[in-house]
């Protein structure tokens, strides 16, 4: 006779470490963010099986193209455990995915998300799922599900990760990327909020290593350390279609500067015949870069090939509407300038001695060069 269960002890799921009733209770209190994170297409409500939306008005679109990503907040969310604040990791998430979408000129609809935890902790999940929401209210985007699942024995309690999906619709015509940008056209540099969600190894093993602690007053970001570390991810999609939307303008490509930093990205939405000077003496990045790379003195290389250094989105447009674009994102809150310009590589004008990032993360992109130095 088999010697399994002769204990007489009776395992069950919540001895098991998965506790159904706190998760219930989760989403109980997270049901007022995702309702208001919402858009008219949307059917049904939340606690579905799948997330409908209606999709009927794509049949009035002369090509519909959907387009779609996925992406999570790395180890950014190592911060947010440790300082216990959960409530902006959400934007971190959306910002991740669907400013991913509005790349090529794609209107992000609806979003999914997926949250993985040692423990539901209803309270942190309902924060943690608001942010997200919240989001998503921002960007126009409608959060039409998600998941939350237990893992005990895998996570720590106190652990957990985030990832999210989203869909978005473009029609054909007005597909952005390399196959409209020309030689003349300016590079625009759009202003991070800091961070964002790139990097956080990096910056966390410099942290580590400085002996830093994350309630260390500093002078320099006019707060905490931990404060600085986890401000939220910058949602550009609503300003960026409505770049895209304005009369006289006519935006050929952008490029959402995440792993790989600036030129790598830009690099991914240029022709494989164009070149790209940028000039770092056109912005000053936040405190929070010279920073990380003093106390870890991080070679320059390094650190822009692993931070965006204070540009989180680059335009590519004519030069003659460069002043319109700036304005138009000016009204909007959103820092823009002009960072460099395009040319045919084979009239490029390449400095001597600064490498030169030729394409990207499997892209056969352009060739984009950084010259100069940030001003002090």
């Amino acid at each position: 006779m088999s010697d399994q269960g002769t204990s007489g002890e009776q395992i069950t799921y919540a001895a098991a470490g998965v506790d159904v009733e706190a998760g219930d209770k989760a989403v109980e209190l997270m049901k007022a963010d995702v309702r208001r994170a919402t858009r008219p297409e949307v059917l049904g409500g939340l606690g579905g099986f799948a997330g409908m939306f209606d999709a009927s008005a794509l049949a009035r679109m002369d090509r519909p193209v959907l387009a779609t990503s996925t992406d999570g907040v790395g180890t950014k969310v190592a911060i947010a455990q440790a300082l216990d604040i959960h409530d902006t990791i959400g934007f971190d998430l959306v910002g991740m995915v669907v400013d991913d979408i509005v790349v090529c000129g794609a209107e992000p609809l609806f979003m999914t998300d997926y949250i993985a935890t040692g423990k539901v902790v209803p309270e942190r999940i309902a924060a943690i799922v608001g942010g997200i929401a919240r989001a998503c209210e921002q960007a126009g985007v409608a959060l039409v599900g998600g998941e939350t699942a237990e893992h005990p024995g895998l996570l720590e309690p106190d652990e957990y990760d985030v990832a999210g999906a989203a869909t978005g619709v473009v029609e054909y015509a007005g597909v952005l990327g390399p196959q409209r940008v020309r030689p003349g056209d300016v590079v625009l540099g759009l202003a991070s909020s800091g961070l964002h969600s790139n990097g956080y190894s990096l910056v966390r093993k410099v942290v580590a290593s400085s002996g830093w602690e994350l309630d260390r007053h500093v002078d320099e970001f006019g707060r905490t350390l931990g404060e600085e570390l986890l401000v939220p991810t910058r949602v550009y999609s609503r300003d960026l279609l409505e770049l895209i939307r304005t009369d006289g303008l006519d935006v050929h490509a952008l490029s959402h500067v995440t792993g790989g930093g600036l030129a790598a990205n830009l690099a991914r939405v240029l022709p494989s015949d164009a070149f790209a000077r940028v000039d770092r003496s056109t912005w000053t990045p936040p405190a929070v870069f010279s920073t990380v790379q003093a106390l870890g003195r991080v070679p320059q290389a390094d650190i822009e090939r692993t931070l965006n250094m204070g540009v989180g989105f680059v335009a590519m447009l004519p030069a003659e509407q460069a002043d319109l674009a700036v304005a138009t994102l000016a009204a909007r809150g959103i820092d823009t300038w002009v960072m460099g310009e395009v040319s045919a590589l084979e009239d490029a004008q390449v400095a001597d001695g600064v490498e030169v990032v030729r394409g990207a993360k499997g892209v056969d992109g352009g060739s984009v060069q950084v010259v100069g130095t940030h001003p002090a």
